[in-house]
């Protein structure tokens, strides 16, 4: 692991910076430093936030210093390994793709000189790094997009999308967790909640799990969504702690 770069964000963060690219590699590292100061329990850490190249890591200037916090996060990471012990977890999230659900995926379809079977098939066979999560709760930046189904954003971004939403922005896959302005060309609707304020654990996800979209028909987004109301419903999930 390269040594990291320290910079101080304030008078009570510093943020850990391990390169300055987007990469599965550097951002294991983040993660990595993040699990390890979780599990250290260092006095004085109030919160620790991972993003795609660096971990912001809050603390209490009342009970440390920067300095002397900077000293032992460094030690930390001399230590440090990328690789994680764990089996890379899985979310299974069903989508049903096209139609009403995902008006633009006929428009993904014809600017990759795809049929929309082909843009399905592509889309739901990777399994997404979880790099991180910002822009609204739940709100999941993913690695991992094939290039045949790369699509540019919409010029004139809409002023709502549904909750649920899943689609293609450029580089970029993801859900819309709530409803919110948007320019990504929506391909599906995914029938659960990744946020939900009502829930013991309000995100389904973590940053540094896997997404796996998992093609639905109607009557099964129909029964999935009954049992996300009525709060029976739970996703599958593989490795980890699960299967």
């Amino acid at each position: 692991m390269n040594a990291p770069k320290f910079l101080s964000s304030g008078d009570s963060a510093i943020t850990v910076e391990f390169g300055n690219e987007i990469s599965a590699e550097i951002n294991a590292c983040v993660h990595a430093l993040d699990k390890a100061l979780r599990k250290k329990n260092i006095l004085g850490i109030v919160e620790t936030v991972p993003t795609f190249r660096s971990l912001l890591i809050i603390y209490d200037p009342c009970i440390t210093g920067g300095e002397k916090l900077k000293a032992k996060i460094a030690k930390l990471c001399r230590d440090l390994k990328a690789s994680s012990e764990n089996r890379k977890k899985i979310i299974e999230i069903p989508v049903l793709y096209g139609g009403e659900y995902g008006e633009d995926l006929k428009d993904v379809a014809k600017i990759n000189n795809l049929t929309e079977e082909e843009v399905i098939k592509i889309h739901s066979g990777t399994d997404y790094l979880i790099y991180m999560l910002g822009f609204l709760p739940g709100f999941a930046y993913l690695g991992g997009l094939d290039d045949r189904i790369k699509t540019p954003r919409l010029q004139n971004p809409r002023t709502k999308i549904h909750a649920g939403a899943v689609g293609i922005g450029g580089e970029q896959t993801g859900i819309y967790p709530l409803a919110s302005p948007g320019g990504w060309r929506l391909i599906g609707t995914t029938p659960v909640k990744p946020y939900d304020p009502e829930r013991a654990e309000p995100i389904l996800y973590s940053a540094g799990d896997y997404i796996r979209f998992v093609p639905i028909d109607k009557e099964k987004f129909d029964d999935i969504s009954a049992k996300v109301q009525d709060g029976t419903y739970e996703c599958r999930i593989i490795g980890g702690d699960g299967e």
